[in-house]
């Protein structure tokens, strides 16, 4: 019987900077609704409800931050090994809705937890959440946690940061480098739990033999360019040496943040081999059910924080009473 073969690993490391670690990551099997880095989950077939991996960066100063990235993992888990194993419909189109909805659940309970709890209120996480079903990735994120794919030599970042800096080389204001050294770059536009509702960044890859997906904090992503983790990645087969040089490497320019690698590569006779014609990157999955609409609000996760475009106008309140004066009286003059 064709299968997928996955190889996984995840470290995570405080950096040489903060005094607590506010990064978590996941690794699981959902079939057998394992998550661990014991041998059975490190080396697994992928079953027919898939496999998950996930990287969370919380936010939110004291303890906030942890209990965030780790509420959202425990939620995220929760619902992917207890009502997705569970639904009668197991194509891929659930699997991805699922998946959606799983990180929805996540924001939802994170809110309410800091709306009933004052100390932690703010408090927030990034999430991006990688579910492999049949020979396909699906990632959901919310935030700057990265996903890359190495294939063939070659790195390619598969999701975008929902991030100030992002919006800003989108619309042609800032080049990539220039958004990299930028005093803002710390500005994400989405976080699980400041408000009630996300908009999920939902999008796919289909497989191919050989690739390795690696997630990520921006603790790596921020020192460690993308040609650079590639570099890494094409020197050592060994994941678990992978993620401690990805972490080192960081450290060694300052590891200003928390460090965060998962490192996951998928072989098997059912993926294709990569032939170099197939589409790589960045795909967002046409998902119609569940969908949200909720815009994105602005979060900061960094300090200093964030220079202000403009000071705040005043409200001109003599302006307003003449023009309710004004529609008072054009109102009393038709009545007349």
């Amino acid at each position: 019987m064709a299968n997928v073969q996955v190889s996984v690993f995840g470290k995570t490391d405080l950096g040489q900077t903060r005094d607590h670690n506010e990064d978590t990551f996941l690794v699981a099997d959902l079939s057998r609704r394992v998550a661990s880095l014991q041998p059975e989950v490190r080396n697994h077939m992928v079953g027919p409800r898939g496999s998950l991996f996930m990287v969370a960066d919380g936010m939110g100063g004291a303890a906030a931050g942890e209990v965030a990235s780790s509420m959202a993992t425990d939620a995220i888990f929760t619902h992917m090994t207890t009502v997705w194993p569970d639904d009668p419909d197991g194509s891929a189109q659930r699997f991805a809705f699922r998946l959606k909805e799983a990180v929805e659940l996540a924001n939802t309970r994170i809110h309410a937890y800091a709306r009933e709890h004052p100390e932690v209120r703010g408090m927030g996480t990034t999430a991006t959440v990688a579910g492999v079903f049949g020979t396909d990735l699906y990632i959901a994120q919310v935030g700057d946690s990265r996903g890359y794919l190495v294939r063939n030599g070659t790195t390619i970042q598969l999701t975008k940061d929902q991030s100030l800096m992002q919006r800003l080389v989108e619309a042609g204001e800032l080049t990539e480098e220039e958004a990299e050294q930028s005093e803002r770059r710390n500005i994400i536009l989405q976080a699980l739990g400041p408000d009630p509702r996300v908009k999920v960044d939902l999008t796919y890859q289909q497989l191919r033999r050989g690739d390795l997906i690696i997630l990520c904090s921006d603790g790596l992503s921020g020192q460690v360019k993308r040609e650079e983790i590639g570099d890494v990645a094409n020197a050592t087969s060994d994941l678990s040496e992978l993620c401690s040089r990805l972490i080192d490497t960081a450290n060694a320019r300052g590891g200003p943040d928390n460090i965060t690698a998962v490192a996951a590569r998928f072989t098997g006779d059912a993926l294709p081999l990569p032939d170099g014609h197939e589409d790589a990157g960045y795909q967002v999955y046409p998902l119609s059910e569940g969908e949200t609409t909720t815009e994105p609000v602005p979060v900061y996760t960094g300090s200093p924080p964030p220079v202000p475009i403009g000071p705040p106008q005043p409200v001109r309140w003599w302006l307003v009473g003449a023009l309710v004066a004004l529609g008072l009286g054009l109102y009393l003059l038709m009545r007349g």
